[in-house]
């Protein structure tokens, strides 16, 4: 079938209006005529044939093995995140035996991300591709691996840069798979692609974070340290088969990557109220965040890291059901996948105010579903909904989402913390994720005014 596709390819030749035709245009029963000399007898498979080349065209990849490679790649990568979230700072406050230090340490880390944001679009114009995922796999396992060959007594002041480097290599990793998977993924696969991915996100959290205490109980710190290096490596291999379909070259004139950002906000206002809505998770997030310890000791005194361990267990799984039951919904044009995004914040916020209610274990781990439900919901949503973005504006979009991950989850961790000293978890957690259920409002009241005005107006809304 393949003929079929380099025979209109090598008929179309690039010409200007105005100017005379080298050669006259081949018509399509010319093309017929041509198909059946070939071979091809039967002209509903030749334009079948046309029009499969056309769905597809520049994406020469081979797409089941694209997507098991990813998914794999993701799952192991993200589990080893989790394996050094848990056991770094646990490291870092033994190691110094100051609260300050691991403070210091998370700061580097989000700096990285921060960093990572800002450099981003201009790097990935530059370095496209599966070279700079490996290279950004091999950074993290560089880095991990200082902690093997550096004394003991030398670690303390490599720490912020070890923390900085992971956070840059995390974020730059994410910013370059996510904003380029529709040059390994067609576009009507994307949906189920970030579902799994999203999917295998949550079972690396889901092992990461109940193994690591074991592994570093049963084995010490420096086994952890290298197996989390090793699952770098091995992200890495799985990486190097990924094929990439060819980057669109953009005609358009030259003009500043953000001034372009703004005006696609502008002719696109569903993506900013995503990205605001998104803003505000994260402060939700982040009382969240550092609210799940708390909650842990209040209830269970005696067994705090064993209820942490099964929340964020339970969490994760929701995550993971979320992510399948919105792939398989009805409907995957672009309204479907904003809603489901609007829909996934507002029953995670929710699952997570009323988690943080409880006063019970049990109580816990029911509505830790839900809030992990809502997650997996919000996350396929909004990542399917980005990627279909032009090729022009899906890399600074995503790298303004790390940004304003990265900076609300800082911001809100230092904002929130002090409030756990004056008020009860429940109520800091309420207030903290009241905001991304107040920005749900506000968007939904905007488009409803938007909407008045475009039915009583002449003229199009903007």
């Amino acid at each position: 079938m393949e003929w079929a596709t380099a025979l209109i390819v090598d008929s179309i030749q690039h010409v200007h209006v105005g100017e005379p035709l080298k050669h006259p245009p081949i018509s399509p029963l010319s093309l017929w005529e041509r198909a059946r000399v070939r071979g091809l007898s039967d002209p509903g498979q030749f334009t079948s044939t046309v029009h499969r080349s056309n769905h597809t065209q520049g994406l020469n990849v081979t797409t089941p093995r694209n997507t098991h490679l990813i998914v794999t790649a993701r799952l192991i990568s993200d589990f080893g995140a989790f394996l050094n979230m848990v056991a770094l700072a646990t490291y870092v406050y033994l190691l110094s035996n100051s609260a300050m230090s691991v403070g210091i340490f998370l700061a580097s880390r989000v700096g990285g991300g921060v960093f990572a944001s800002l450099i981003g679009t201009a790097f990935y114009r530059r370095c496209s591709g599966r070279a700079p995922l490996i290279a950004f796999d091999l950074l993290r396992a560089s880095v991990l691996g200082l902690l093997l060959v550096v004394p003991v007594s030398q670690q303390a002041m490599l720490l912020p840069v070890i923390a900085f480097g992971l956070g840059l290599g995390n974020s730059m990793f994410a910013i370059g798979l996510n904003s380029q998977l529709p040059r390994l993924i067609p576009a009507d696969q994307l949906l189920k692609a970030n579902a799994w991915i999203t999917s295998a996100s949550s079972a690396a959290m889901v092992g990461g974070s109940l193994i690591s205490g074991l592994l570093v109980a049963g084995f010490g710190f420096e086994t952890v340290f290298a197996l989390n290096a090793l699952t770098y490596l091995l992200a890495a291999l799985l990486i190097v088969p990924l094929r990439f379909a060819p980057v669109i070259v953009n005609d358009e004139p030259g003009r500043g990557e953000w001034s372009a950002l703004k005006q696609g906000l502008r002719a696109a206002p569903v993506i900013a109220a995503m990205l605001a809505v998104t803003m505000a998770d994260t402060l939700g997030s982040a009382a969240h965040n550092v609210g799940f310890p708390i909650i842990s000791k209040l209830l269970t005194p005696e067994s705090a890291s064993t209820t942490l361990g099964l929340m964020l267990a339970v969490w994760a799984s929701g995550k993971l059901l979320g992510a399948r039951i919105a792939s398989r919904l009805k409907g995957s044009d672009n309204i479907h996948l904003e809603r489901r995004f609007f829909f996934g914040v507002a029953l995670m916020s929710c699952g997570f105010i009323l988690m943080f209610q409880q006063h019970s274990l049990y109580g816990l781990l029911l509505f830790s579903l839900p809030a992990g439900l809502g997650d997996g919901f919000s996350e396929v949503g909004l990542m399917s909904r980005l990627q279909r973005e032009p090729e022009r504006l899906r890399l600074p979009i995503f790298s303004v989402l790390t940004l304003l991950q990265m900076t609300g989850f800082g911001i809100g961790m230092l904002i929130a913390a002090p409030f756990y000293a004056w008020w009860t978890p429940g109520a800091v957690v309420m207030l903290f994720h009241g905001i991304p259920l107040g920005t749900l409002l506000t968007v939904k009241l905007l488009a409803l005014k938007r909407g008045r005005v475009a039915r009583s107006s002449p003229t199009p809304v903007p």
